[in-house]
């Protein structure tokens, strides 16, 4: 099983902790956020992994290099140039997954116990073109969803914008946990430009496939955007 890990943003907010290192190995109980990703992919069954980079690539080149790419086969998508977003960076990776089978796409910032290995069994199981780990939980935006779990629109409180793209008699608020498993299928629908948000592909291709929600409300989840989230996350790694 294949995998792409995010890490190509320059982690601004957890500034002074990335004035010179990477977000992606900033630690955590002591261990880099990429380590922590990449253990969480192995024991999921993941055997080949590419991660994007651009700020100060090299030391996560160098990192890696330290660890023996942890014994998988890992590849570098390098953005150093230039940073392509989410969608975009997907897109220039696409190379990598040149086989029919669903892979994970995991934000190096992201720790979690979720299931991996029943969330794709629940991608293949509901034939998805993209299933998206999503929670219950307060968000400045949220990803919209029927009761078949199904995504129909996307919103910002922020900025008081919302864009439908399904009917619904009611709608699902669910903030995304920065965890996709997709189907190589996606790339035909990728736009020429080179640098997008992957949120517009799946609002886009939602109009005509399935995006799947998946639940995953008991696991335990941080998303380490800044100082305060960061301590969080350690405290109850050490706790735990």
């Amino acid at each position: 099983m294949k995998a792409m890990i995010f890490a190509a943003g320059k982690g601004t907010r957890l500034k002074p902790l990335t004035n010179n290192k990477p977000k992606a190995l900033v630690e955590v109980n002591s261990v880099p956020l990429l380590e922590i990703v990449i253990q969480k992919l192995i024991l999921s069954g993941v055997t080949e992994i590419i991660i994007n980079v651009h700020y100060l690539a090299n030391q996560i080149i160098e990192f890696l290099e330290s660890k023996n790419n942890f014994g998988i086969n890992i590849k570098i998508s390098d953005e150093t140039k230039k940073l392509l977003d989410t969608g975009g960076g997907l897109k220039k990776a696409s190379w990598f997954f040149n086989s029919n089978e669903p892979f994970i796409v995991y934000n190096t910032d992201v720790i979690s116990n979720i299931d991996l290995k029943q969330m794709m069994e629940f991608h293949i199981s509901n034939k998805a073109i993209a299933t998206l780990a999503v929670r219950k939980r307060i968000s400045s935006r949220y990803f919209l969803f029927n009761d078949n779990n199904e995504l129909c629109g996307w919103k910002n409180n922020a900025s008081n914008k919302e864009i439908l793209i399904k009917q619904s008699t009611k709608f699902i608020e669910l903030g995304f946990s920065g965890i996709h498993i997709i189907n190589p299928r996606i790339f035909k629908f990728m736009p020429s430009k080179d640098r997008f948000s992957i949120v517009e592909i799946y609002l886009e291709l939602a109009k005509k496939y399935k995006i799947k929600g998946f639940e995953h409300n008991l696991s335990f989840w941080f998303d380490i955007g800044n100082l305060r989230k960061l301590n969080e996350a350690d405290s109850f790694l050490k706790s735990g």
